[in-house]
């Protein structure tokens, strides 16, 4: 192994992450009254003594170091913990055990990722862009590339026209564009090309390769096996929330269909 990685420089290590969702399964109907005062006298309770609350273990002992200029893709079948890895990746879910180490500041671009539904196209594309640490000049220069390469205007002018009348796959696209215009030291792509024809599949794949060639790291979640194979040179299979396999991507996908197809 110590072959392998001489001289790659890391850029996320994942060391044991285990993530843990509580979810409240109190009785219908209680008041906030009541809530609040549960919440008070289970207070110095251990974990295993919360009452009403049920622990759901969505990554189990998870370990990885992915390295500059790799395109990792995340499969396994729904619920397995990729969403949940990669939003812990991107600092917005705590440890439960275990530690994550990134190298730069991981960028999460997910399909669900709130917009500004009363806000146009235009001015989502400003403030995506601003969130992203653009300056205004970059977001000028980059704009109407941002607007081509999500090909929103190629049946009228949508571009100026609020959010909400977007189609969800127009909204995904266009949220991918955004992301896109910038360099990003770790960029996590959850289902974002699963949406649109094969064109834009093939500019966002496209743009994950230029992305990699200019040292940076992706990682995508995808049950489109295809875009996995064209885009990713690693593989992590994850079932349960445990990593059952982390390889090159052909020998893993291979693996994953045979378990699957039976």
């Amino acid at each position: 192994m110590a072959e392998q990685t001489e001289g790659r420089i890391p850029t996320v290590i994942a060391d044991g992450v285990h993530i843990v969702y509580r979810v409240n399964t109190g009785g219908v109907g209680k008041g906030a009254a009541t809530a609040a005062l549960s919440k008070i006298v289970r207070r110095g309770k251990g974990k295993g003594e919360e009452r009403g609350v049920r622990r759901v273990h969505a990554v189990r002992g998870v370990t990885f170091t992915s390295y500059r200029g790799e395109a990792i893709g995340l499969i396994g079948s729904n619920g397995s913990g990729k969403s949940t890895l990669l939003r812990a990746i991107a600092g917005l879910l705590p440890c439960e055990e275990g530690r994550v180490y990134t190298d730069g500041q991981p960028s999460l671009l997910g399909v669900n990722a709130a917009l500004m539904n009363d806000l146009t196209g235009e001015r989502n594309i400003v403030l995506g862009g601003l969130a992203m640490g653009m300056s205004r000049e970059q977001i000028r220069e980059r704009y109407q590339g941002i607007v081509d390469f999500s090909g929103i205007n190629e049946k009228g002018d949508f571009i100026s026209l609020p959010m909400r009348t977007y189609s969800s796959g127009m909204a995904a696209r266009l949220r991918f564009s955004i992301a896109a215009a910038k360099d990003h030291d770790v960029l996590m792509i959850d289902e974002a090309l699963a949406t649109g024809d094969r064109s834009f599949q093939v500019r966002s794949e496209n743009r994950i390769r230029e992305l990699r060639e200019k040292a940076g790291t992706v990682f995508l979640v995808s049950h489109n096996n295809k875009s996995i194979r064209d885009t990713c040179d690693r593989v992590l299979w994850l079932e349960k929330g445990e990593l059952l396999m982390d390889g090159p991507t052909e020998e893993v996908v291979s693996a994953y269909e045979k378990a699957t197809n039976g």
